[in-house]
């Protein structure tokens, strides 16, 4: 047995690399990878008082963002920008657009120390198909 396993060692390595890649997206899933559900978001605001930190830029912010969430400017997060909980084991959701940024806030948040850092998977487009409410700017005047 062991003799014909090293003589097709192609075929071990090949069974081995599909079923790694077969139970990688379920890993990826038990480490959070993916961040918070908008559901799970909206629990811990309601359950934990955690703080909505949408890190869009000031005019995609104006365009839309989740109710009551707090602009920071991903770019001004890592210099620890007003506006971030001064508690730092409050649990803090950071938010984008699509959800491409915001585990990159959720790291600049957690090198600030804050302790319960989440990044919300799908961004504010997936807050929108949970029908869930966004507030837009309207300009002063207007």
């Amino acid at each position: 047995m062991l003799a014909y396993l090293i003589d097709q060692w192609y075929l071990v390595l090949a069974a081995l690399m599909s079923g790694g890649l077969l139970a990688w997206p379920a890993l990826a899933r038990l480490q959070g990878a993916g961040g918070v559900s908008p559901q799970q978001a909206v629990m811990m605001i309601n359950r934990e008082k955690a703080v909505l930190i949408d890190i869009s830029e000031p005019a995609e912010y104006a365009a839309g963002h989740p109710l009551g969430a707090r602009n920071i400017p991903l770019a001004q997060l890592a210099a620890g920008a007003k506006g971030l909980p001064t508690n730092k084991a409050q649990p803090v959701v950071v938010v984008c657009a699509t959800g491409g940024r915001a585990s990159r806030g959720a790291a600049a948040l957690k090198a600030l120390g804050h302790e319960k850092v989440h990044s919300l998977a799908g961004g504010l487009q997936a807050w929108r198909e949970a029908n869930l409410p966004v507030e837009k700017l309207t300009p002063k005047g207007a």
